[in-house]
């Protein structure tokens, strides 16, 4: 999108609008809603590339928007406590679920220990009842093995049914 009578950003501008472009910030609004001095150059800067930029809606397999998985712990390839994915993700984390010890023994047994922390990666350990955003792989393998933690279908992005029929992710869909 081309906006009139604006002189091409400098290349710390063009790198900022990338960033935010290639949703490495879910919600760019957060920038200027967060932005203690609602006018500082930062702030005026992301406004106007949110307004240059709208990001895409993320849907969920039930075709309505994404709904949040977990912030606490946060959850998302992005951190962002979304199970919102994209080519960057090869790993497709896109069910929000609810892990089991069950599970997490599984996904251990699989080489993924889901339970211990990792705090250089930000990754706080899981423990039965927290809710994550899984690899529809890894999830689909549980189910086939018999210990698929229920999954919150709102909370579950679209892309999982390339990995996953609806249909058995309904059969496993938690009460919200």
């Amino acid at each position: 999108m081309i906006v009139p009578n604006v002189r091409p950003p400098p290349r710390k501008t063009q790198t900022l609008m990338r960033l935010v472009k290639n949703s490495f910030f879910r919600s760019p609004h957060a920038i200027v809603s967060n932005t203690v001095h609602k006018n500082t150059p930062f702030s005026l800067l992301a406004s106007r590339i949110i307004s240059a930029y709208p990001l895409p809606m993320h849907r969920n397999v039930l075709g309505s928007e994404l709904q949040s998985c977990s912030l606490d712990p946060l959850t998302g390839f992005h951190r962002d406590g979304s199970c919102a994915t994209g080519p960057e993700d090869s790993g497709c984390h896109a069910v929000c679920a609810e892990v089991t010890e069950e599970f997490l023994t599984f996904s251990k047994s699989k080489g993924n220990d889901l339970s211990t922390p990792v705090p250089e990666y930000n990754f706080p350990g899981l423990k039965p009842g927290d809710r994550w955003c899984l690899c529809a792989s890894r999830w689909k393998e549980a189910w086939e093995a018999g210990v698929a933690p229920h999954v919150f279908l709102n909370a579950t992005h679209e892309a999982a049914l390339q990995h996953i029929p609806r249909s058995i992710l309904e059969e496993h869909a938690a009460n919200p």
